[in-house]
């Protein structure tokens, strides 16, 4: 089979997860393929993945979503940036903004520049020249079109992931995705080469096909249970194995950005959507016992709660392989690792993306796997290492669960990255690495890793010239925010809601 031309792609269930991928297939491959999606409405999903980060909107574009449509019927906000509560420190809060501080230099980066202007008395936090930051302050939002990038305001969206999905569905059947009601009750395999063949429903109906995007949540029906791919277990260095999710009442505001709040053994989210918001509290069982975890919840929720609370158990990690014989896990099937940062839907979107760019057209070829796994992989580790990096560099001392986090021993990459940061103040994006180094930077920062040099060019520059340059892009950074809408304002001027 692995020699046999791909005409037939079956998506094993629906979701973010199937949708997504079914759109991107269709839209990008064309009648090229035939696509298939089998679903049942007797399976429910996990459906809390509610914010996201900007290449949500490469996708959306990627697909011909017209974002007006797409925010009024998924009932979405805007998201500058993720507010951190209570993670360095109780009390104190940073945020990770899509901007970045200060101006862009080709040879020294803007922090370099403000750790010179902190010695000569610049009293400042590096937030102050971030343009996103300010709009969250100020609970403001615009689209900036500027040609000038100091003044560029990145953004993504919080929604709602389950009326995502059936307005995906609404999209690909108009393009010719094919949706196929019923349960899976057993797999086909090619005796020959292990690769899957076909599947056959609770009714009898069998369904062949070519290659097949596993997207069956936790379970992994193809990948895991069918094929026994294996997984690699991360919970030693992000123990957090349990979240429980329960929706409110909307905030009469509209906050541009997610919260992120850190209690004694885990994180609360506060998700802001147009109907309702998103709360859920992710936390380690070994800490918190299930009532414990929901008593924390229920008592931080800021409105009404709308339905009962949804636990859910997972365990961070990878598949070992994303791609094995003619099976490709796309979202929950391939690994979990905790929405801190919120990548669950990117990581459908770049799985789905790398397909795309190795499409196996004529056939499955083993060097195609082998680099779309290598990529997989260390798209996975580099995140991981992201979401790291807020649990290990912690001060807290109210719990055995920060101070375990905090002794523990982390993967040799992130330590490389934070001495080298502590020692010399440089940042470095890796190869294909998701976070540019404006995020690395306001986490370390946040968390209280403080660089210990500059690099020699903001050295060179006068003190005047440190103050001029400081004052300057700080004035250029403000005059947008008295010029643009509340973020409520917006929403209801631009969606006519």
């Amino acid at each position: 089979m692995k020699n046999k031309a791909v005409k037939n792609v079956v998506i094993v269930g629906g979701g973010t997860a199937g949708w997504i991928s079914a759109a991107v297939i269709k839209r990008l491959i064309g009648q090229g393929v035939n696509v298939n999606l089998i679903e049942s409405e007797e399976i429910g999903t996990v459906g809390v993945g509610e914010a996201t980060i900007p290449p949500i909107i490469t996708l959306n574009n990627v697909l011909g979503l017209d974002e007006k449509e797409f925010i009024r019927e998924t009932n979405a906000t805007m998201k500058l940036a993720i507010k951190f509560e209570n993670w360095r420190v109780d009390g104190e809060s940073y945020f990770h903004t899509f901007g970045a501080p200060g101006k862009s230099y080709a040879f020294c980066h803007f922090h370099h520049y403000f750790k010179r202007a902190q010695e000569l008395g610049v009293k400042d936090s590096i937030w102050d020249y971030d343009l996103n930051y300010l709009a969250c302050q100020a609970g403001k939002f615009a689209h900036i079109k500027s040609p000038d990038p100091i003044i560029e305001m990145p953004y993504a969206y919080h929604f709602d992931a389950s009326l995502y999905a059936r307005f995906l569905r609404k999209k690909c059947e108009e393009m010719g995705v094919v949706r196929t009601e019923g349960m899976i009750t057993s797999v086909q395999q090619n005796p020959e080469d292990g690769f899957i063949s076909g599947v056959t429903l609770s009714d009898g109906r069998e369904i062949k096909g070519d290659l097949f995007i596993d997207c069956s949540g936790f379970k992994g029906l193809l990948t895991q249970q069918t094929l026994n791919t294996g997984y690699e277990d991360w919970s030693h260095w992000l123990p957090c194995d349990r979240a429980v999710a329960m929706p409110s009442e909307r905030l009469e505001n509209t906050l541009p950005y997610t919260r992120s709040i850190a209690h004694s053994a885990g994180w609360q989210w506060r998700i802001p959507l147009q109907h309702r918001n998103g709360n859920g509290l992710v936390y380690s069982s070994n800490y918190y016992s299930d009532d414990q975890a929901l008593d924390i919840l229920a008592s931080n929720l800021d409105t009404k709660p709308l339905a009962e609370p949804n636990f859910i158990k997972f365990r961070t990690g990878r598949r070992r392989k994303q791609w094995n014989k003619n099976v490709i896990a796309v979202g929950l099937s391939s690994g979990f690792l905790e929405p801190l940062e919120s990548t669950s839907i990117h990581l459908i979107q770049s799985a789905v993306v790398r397909l795309i760019h190795l499409f196996p057209h004529e056939g499955i070829k083993q060097k195609q796997v082998d680099e779309y796994n290598k990529q997989s992989q260390l798209e996975f580790e580099q995140i991981r290492d992201f979401i790291i990096l807020h649990y290990h560099v912690n001060e807290r001392d109210d719990s055995h669960f920060w101070k375990d986090l905090r002794e523990m021993d982390v993967p040799e990459s992130l330590t490389h990255k934070m001495e080298l940061f502590r020692e010399s103040g440089n940042l470095f994006r890796e190869q294909n690495d998701l976070f540019l180094e404006s995020s690395w930077l306001q986490v370390l920062m946040g968390q209280g890793v403080t660089q210990r040099d500059y690099h020699p060019l903001a050295k060179s520059l006068s003190e005047q010239k440190i103050l001029d340059l400081m004052h300057n892009i700080k004035r250029i950074k403000n005059e947008p925010i008295g010029k643009i809408s509340s973020h409520d304002d917006f929403l209801k001027q631009y969606c006519g809601n």
